[in-house]
C-alpha cells in the first residue's frame, strides 16, 4: 500500500511513446482555437456605406417626423392629409441592404400609407371618424414612431463580432455566393 522506496515514488507511471501525439493534438486544437479567434475579431466598417447609411436613416427619420406632424394637424382639423414617401423610397435599397432588421418594417408601414390617408378622408358627420379608421390611423402613428426609434438605434449598432463575425468572414470567401 505505501511506498517502499524513494524509487517506486519517482518512476514513470505513463508511456512515454504517447507524449509526442499528445502534443500533436494539443498543438493542433491551439491553432484551431488560435484561427477561429482570428476569425471571429470586429468586421471592419466601410465608411462610405456607413455614411450612405447615416444619410439615408436621416433622411427616412425627417420625413417620418414630417408624417407625423401632418398626422397631428389631421386630429387637430379632421381634414385628411397626403403623406410623404419620396425619401424612403430613394433610400430604401441603402437601408434595406445596411439595416436588414428594421428594413421590413420601415416597408411595411410605407406600404401602410394608402391605407391610413383612405381613412383620413372616410368621415362621417361633422367630420367625425369610425373607430376602425381611429385604430387604423393611431396605429399608423404608433408604428411610424417605433420606426423612427429603430432607424435611430440602427446607426449605434457596432460591427459584428464573435460567431456572426466569422460565419461573414467564410461566408465572403465562398465561391457559392
Amino acid at each position: 500500500m505505501y511506498q517502499t522506496s524513494t524509487h517506486d515514488a519517482y518512476s514513470a507511471t505513463c508511456d512515454d511513446s504517447r507524449m509526442p501525439f499528445i502534443g500533436l493534438i494539443v498543438a493542433i486544437a491551439a491553432a484551431g482555437v488560435a484561427a477561429m479567434g482570428w476569425l471571429a475579431r470586429p468586421l471592419p466598417v466601410d465608411p462610405r456605406r456607413r455614411e450612405a447609411l447615416t444619410e439615408a436613416v436621416a433622411a427616412v427619420d425627417r420625413e417620418l417626423a414630417a408624417n407625423l406632424e401632418l398626422m397631428t394637424m389631421f386630429d387637430q382639423t379632421r381634414q385628411a392629409v397626403v403623406l410623404e414617401n419620396g425619401e424612403f423610397a430613394r433610400h430604401r435599397e441603402t437601408i434595406e441592404r445596411e439595416a436588414k432588421p428594421i428594413a421590413g418594417a420601415v416597408t411595411t408601414l410605407y406600404a401602410r400609407i394608402p391605407d391610413a390617408e383612405a381613412a383620413m378622408e372616410r368621415r362621417g358627420p361633422a367630420n367625425s371618424l369610425r373607430d376602425e379608421d381611429r385604430q387604423l390611423i393611431e396605429a399608423w402613428e404608433g408604428d411610424a414612431r417605433e420606426a423612427q426609434r429603430t432607424l435611430r438605434r440602427s446607426l449605434e449598432a457596432r460591427p459584428a463580432t464573435g460567431w456572426p463575425a466569422l460565419t461573414a468572414r467564410l461566408r465572403s470567401r465562398s465561391p457559392r455566393r
